[in-house]
C-alpha cells in the first residue's frame, strides 16, 4: 500500500437500520487496504442513489455492521492490489466505479467495474453517470432492445435513471411517454426527450391507461420501464401491447406483491425484474458499456443532470431529499 495513504480517514456509517438518524458522520474510520483484483480510490465525488435508502431502511440486507453505504464514486486511485490489477489501473489514474462503501474519504473497488475516465469526462460527471445511467443502457439494450419508432413507456421520468432513459431513447429514435409527480419534472422530462408527458395518481389509473393506449394508436407501448413499483404496477401493466414487454426494476413506492401470472397471458408479456450486475458481469462488458455510454454523452451531447452537491457530513439532507420524490436528477456528495 502507498505510503502517501493516511490510516485513518472520514467516511458515513450506519450501525443499524432505520431512518437518515442511523447515519453517522465519522473522522476516525480505518482506511482499507486493497487486495488482489482490487484499487483504492480517493474518493472526489460520491452518487446517491434510491438504493442507498433500501440499505439504509433495511430494505435490502445488510452484510455486516458498521456498514458504509454508497454503491458509486470518482476520484483518483490512491494504491492497488498486490496482482491482477489491469495495465490502464495505476497509482493515480482519474477514475469512477461501482462498488460498496463509497460513502467515505477512500474506497476500496473491484477492477472489473473501476472504469478509467478520458479527458472529455470530469470526476463530476463520471460519478453522476455509472449506476443510473449503465441501468438505463443496459435496460434499453438487453432488458428489451429498444427499435426505432417503438413507443416505450417510462415512469418516473425526471428521477436519476429517468432522465437517463428520456434521453437514450430519444438517442436511439424510441418515442417516450413519460410521467413524472408534478408539472415542473414532467417539462424536465419533455425536455430531455420525452414525446408526451403524463400525470399518473392511483385513483385515476382507468384513465392513465386509457390515455396511453389512445396515444399508441390503440396498441399500447412495446415495453416500460417502471422503477416506481407498487403504486403504479397495476396500471402500466395495462398499458402494455400484446407481446410486449414490462421491466419492473425499482421499488420507489413499494414492492409489487401478489402478482397472478396468469394475468401475463392476456396478451403474452414478458415481465422482467433485472438487476444491472447480471449484465456487466465481466470486465470486458463494463469497459464496452461505459465506452458506450461515454461516446453518448460526447457525441450526443446528453445532458448529465445533477440535482445537488452535498458535502459528505451533510449526508442526512442527500437522503431526505432523495427520499422525499422531490429531487430530479443526479444527487452527489463531496468529499
Amino acid at each position: 500500500m502507498a505510503t502517501s495513504v493516511p490510516k485513518t480517514m472520514k467516511g458515513v456509517i450506519i450501525e443499524k437500520t432505520g431512518g437518515t438518524d442511523v447515519l453517522q458522520y465519522k473522522t476516525d474510520l480505518p482506511v482499507p487496504e486493497p487486495k488482489e483484483g482490487e484499487v483504492l480510490v480517493k474518493n472526489e465525488f460520491i452518487g446517491v442513489n434510491y438504493i442507498d435508502n433500501y440499505f439504509r431502511t433495511g430494505l435490502y440486507p445488510i452484510p455486516a455492521y458498521p456498514y458504509i453505504l454508497g454503491r458509486e464514486g470518482s476520484g483518483t486511485i490512491a494504491a492497488v492490489g498486490p496482482s491482477n490489477i489491469p495495465s490502464d489501473l495505476t497509482p493515480s489514474t482519474r477514475v469512477a466505479y461501482m462498488g460498496p462503501s463509497a460513502y467515505a474519504e477512500y474506497t476500496i473497488a473491484a477492477t472489473k467495474y473501476t472504469i478509467p475516465l478520458p479527458s472529455s469526462i470530469s470526476n463530476e460527471t463520471g460519478a453522476a453517470s455509472l449506476l443510473q445511467a449503465f441501468t438505463a443502457l443496459t435496460l434499453i439494450r438487453e432488458a428489451y432492445p429498444v427499435q426505432k419508432g417503438d413507443w416505450i413507456l417510462v415512469t418516473a421520468a425526471a428521477g436519476g435513471v429517468g432522465l437517463w432513459l428520456v434521453q437514450l431513447l430519444r438517442a436511439v429514435g424510441a418515442r417516450t411517454i413519460a410521467t413524472a409527480s408534478s408539472p415542473e419534472k414532467r417539462e424536465l422530462a419533455r425536455s430531455n426527450g420525452a414525446e408526451v408527458t403524463l400525470e399518473y395518481h392511483e385513483e385515476d389509473r382507468d384513465k392513465f391507461v386509457k390515455e396511453v393506449v389512445e396515444i399508441t394508436g390503440g396498441e399500447g407501448v412495446s415495453a416500460v420501464f417502471d422503477s416506481v413499483g407498487k403504486a403504479t404496477f397495476d396500471a402500466v401493466l395495462q398499458t402494455v401491447r400484446r407481446k410486449g414487454t414490462v421491466v419492473s426494476f425499482g421499488n420507489a413506492s413499494g414492492a409489487v406483491e401478489g402478482l397472478a401470472l396468469a394475468r401475463l397471458s392476456t396478451k403474452n408479456v414478458k415481465l422482467l425484474r433485472p438487476t444491472l450486475f447480471n449484465y456487466i458481469y465481466t470486465r470486458e462488458e463494463t469497459q464496452q458499456y461505459a465506452s458506450e455510454l461515454f461516446d453518448f454523452i460526447t457525441k450526443d451531447k446528453l445532458n448529465v443532470h445533477i440535482h445537488n452537491v452535498y458535502p459528505l457530513e451533510d449526508v442526512k439532507r442527500a437522503h431526505e431529499d432523495i427520499q422525499s420524490r422531490k429531487t430530479t436528477g443526479k444527487l452527489l456528495l463531496k468529499v
